[in-house]
């Protein structure tokens, strides 16, 4: 077994077992565990700055490249006008390159302010360190090795059926160049840490919202402090 054979071909198949299995063991069996656990009440400023971009950007870069696997041939027609293949490149990298900017408030603010500071764990850096490496190495392969929306059909597309059918071809990565082969494995080690981060909140969908009643929160403001003891009964009369 050589490393082009464990890399893309066992370590997928464990990455996304282990993906399944650890999620639904902490859905069953840890579910207060499934959450985001929101610091948005210990800072909001440079978490808006950093959340919608990086969402947004995400979110939309992931479409894409589910559209190419699902409708290869699509991307292919849409490809086959030079300046709707400049269009559809462009507008990727410049999704990549806002999702970088929303990633990296998002690590600044992590490491610059104390309150969340203090309630970052190592697998949180962890796992923004692996989403760091998977954009830059995507803005890389956008910048060195163009026009991947047009090449990108004839190998990774493939690539991904076969694992999908279970009939593996490995040999459509070797060839290609290290960062882009790594581009490819940053995507499996991300799925190994998955089912442990609190990522594994983008899962649930919290359609209970609809049948909720509405909640009604009061915001209690005390003008000035409240000393820590109460003045007895009685106490100054004379």
């Amino acid at each position: 077994m050589n490393w082009n054979t464990l890399l893309f071909v066992v370590f997928p198949y464990v990455a996304l077992a282990l993906a399944i299995v650890g999620t639904v063991y902490r859905v069953i069996r840890r579910p207060f565990t499934v959450s985001s656990l929101s610091s948005q009440l210990l800072e909001g400023r440079k978490l808006f700055w950093g959340s919608v971009p990086f969402h947004w950007g995400v979110v939309l870069i992931l479409s894409a490249h589910l559209v190419a696997l699902i409708l290869p041939a699509g991307v292919e027609v849409w490809n086959r006008v030079p300046i709707r293949l400049y269009v559809l490149e462009i507008t990727g990298l410049a999704l990549a390159l806002w999702a970088l900017f929303g990633l990296g408030m998002l690590i600044y603010r992590r490491v610059s302010v104390s309150k969340i500071r203090a309630v970052t764990t190592r697998l949180d850096l962890l796992v923004l360190g692996l989403l760091l490496l998977q954009v830059i190495t995507g803005i890389l392969i956008a910048t060195v090795y163009r026009f991947g929306s047009y090449w990108g059909t004839g190998v990774f597309v493939p690539y991904v059926q076969s694992l999908i059918t279970l009939r593996p071809r490995p040999e459509l990565i070797a060839p290609l160049p290290f960062i882009l082969q790594f581009h490819a494995s940053l995507f499996f080690v991300f799925l190994v840490a998955f089912p442990f981060s609190r990522l594994v909140h983008i899962i649930t969908f919290p359609l209970h919202y609809l049948t909720r009643p509405f909640q009604l929160v009061k915001w209690l403001r005390r003008d000035r402090p409240v000393s820590s003891a109460r003045e007895p009964v009685g106490a100054g009369r004379t």
